[in-house]
């Protein structure tokens, strides 16, 4: 009897067991679709859904991001078959781990704090200085002894020392293998193997901060690079500029570095020279080289925004990751040349807006009346339309003259069959020079009668014109 019992309870396990095995085996691909490697890999939450998720949806155009500078301008048609080359494109490294092994992120001025240092304008810049060029007066400053990196406002002292030498305007330069940046990798559209002429390689390098262009000058000075940077330095000491130091004619080096001090000298300077005056403020240039064409446009958005309000006289830009944004300029404000240097801010409209904010402090503290608002309504209209405009105008005022005149001869008719003259016949005969018998009648009767006489003495005249 307790063999049977012991016999059936086997029996009963063998088949749990294997009705366990059979429930098993149908809930394993349910278990693998829910807990297989793909699923383990998702988030949590996502485990425990169990109806079939739905079709997928596509998904909304993302927000448009605020628009900025460069966005808002209205860029000119560029010509046919033309290139058209972004305004600080060559003055750009691709980002900030080009800048150097280690990849700095921060300016040297911000890693520094120089940007938190108060002033009552509170700009952006870690330094800057505004100064009257002919009386050398500082206007406004901040840091302004602060040793920085100046990034291509290097550029300025390069191309001064290379009009300075008096080369060939016209010799054709040659972009080569040591033209090319290995440092940041900063873009260009000068290729290896094209050819320009000094004078285009002056433009490109500075109203666009074309670096090839400018290597390519320094590389063609006399002696050479190692020339060229000798002199760039003696002649820093000969300005005065005991905090400048150079190393190469790009700028693209940190380890060119001066002060706002120093730039205002050097720019106070490289403004007496005609043709970095012209080059600097071209708003857009088409270069023509070996077959291709490029339209450069100005790295300076004042100098291209015709809008702005900003009579530039010269200026340059300036951006490496060490260096942030920098501007020097000249611009003529209320009748003054204004020197202005800006260094190390952090985007290229805060260097913008602290242009603006120093220029209208100046303004404020020295009681100037700024012609800003009259130079923006000026420059708002093209030349072609201001020409336009002016003839116009002129049509306007012909066709105004002539409706005055039809309606003067009208009223000299009323008047004539009334046997009076009108008011526009005495204007006119009063600007008539008469005969000396008809101002020697003229004299006496004004005395006695200022109307009759001599009314009735001019149209007789005119009576016995038309017999």
């Amino acid at each position: 009897m307790p063999t049977d019992t012991n016999s059936k309870t086997k029996d009963l396990r063998l088949a749990t067991l294997v009705a366990a095995l059979v429930a098993l085996g149908g809930l394993a691909p349910l278990a693998w679709h829910y807990y297989g490697p793909e699923q383990r890999a998702a988030p949590a939450q996502d485990k425990v859904a169990t109806a079939p998720t739905p079709a997928p949806v596509p998904a909304p155009a993302p927000a448009q991001t605020p628009a900025t500078e460069a966005d808002n301008e209205v860029a000119p048609p560029a010509p046919p078959g033309a290139e058209v080359v972004p305004p600080e494109e060559s003055e750009t490294d691709r980002g900030a781990t080009s800048a150097s092994p280690s990849g700095p992120t921060l300016s040297n001025g911000r890693a520094a704090g120089l940007h938190l240092a108060p002033d009552p304008l509170h700009l952006n810049s870690s330094a800057a200085l505004v100064m009257d060029q002919d009386t050398r007066q500082v206007l406004a400053q901040k840091n302004d002894g602060a040793v920085l990196p100046m990034a291509s406002l290097t550029k300025l002292m390069t191309t001064l020392l290379v009009l300075e030498a008096k080369q060939p305007m016209d010799e054709v330069l040659t972009i080569t293998e040591e033209d090319v940046d290995n440092e940041r990798h900063s873009r260009s559209r000068l290729r290896v193997g094209a050819t320009l002429t000094r004078e285009e390689a002056l433009r490109l390098a500075l109203m666009s901060s074309e670096n090839r262009a400018a290597h390519a000058l320094g590389r063609t000075y006399p002696g050479g690079l190692p020339k060229l940077v000798e002199a760039m330095n003696a002649r820093a000491r000969a300005l005065g500029m005991a905090s400048t130091s150079y190393v190469d004619p790009t700028g693209l080096s940190n380890r060119n570095q001066s002060t706002a001090q120093d730039l205002a000298k050097l720019v106070a300077e490289a403004s007496r020279n005609p043709v970095l005056r012209e080059f600097s403020t071209t708003p857009e240039h088409v270069a023509s080289l070996g077959g291709r064409t490029l339209q450069y446009r100005n790295s300076n958005r004042l100098v291209r925004d015709h809008n702005a309000g900003w009579d530039i006289l010269m200026q340059k830009t300036g951006y490496i990751v060490e260096a942030g944004r920098c501007l020097t300029m000249v611009a003529r404000v209320a009748g003054h040349n204004l020197v202005m240097v800006l260094l190390d801010a952090d985007s290229n409209g805060a260097r913008l807006a602290d242009a603006q904010r120093l220029r209208k402090w100046v303004v404020a503290q020295n009681g100037w009346q700024d012609e800003q608002p009259v130079l923006a309504r000026a420059a708002a209209e093209p030349p072609r339309t201001r020409v336009a405009a002016a003839k116009d105008k002129r049509g306007k005022s012909e066709q105004v003259a002539s409706a005055k005149s039809r309606k003067a001869g009208k009223a000299d008719k009323a008047a004539a069959k009334k046997g009076g003259k009108s008011a526009h016949t005495e204007v006119a005969a009063k600007k008539t020079k008469p005969s000396k018998d008809v101002a020697v009648a003229k004299k006496p009767d004004a005395k006695k009668d200022r109307g009759g006489r001599v009314r009735h003495t001019f149209a007789a005249g005119r009576s016995e014109e038309k017999g």
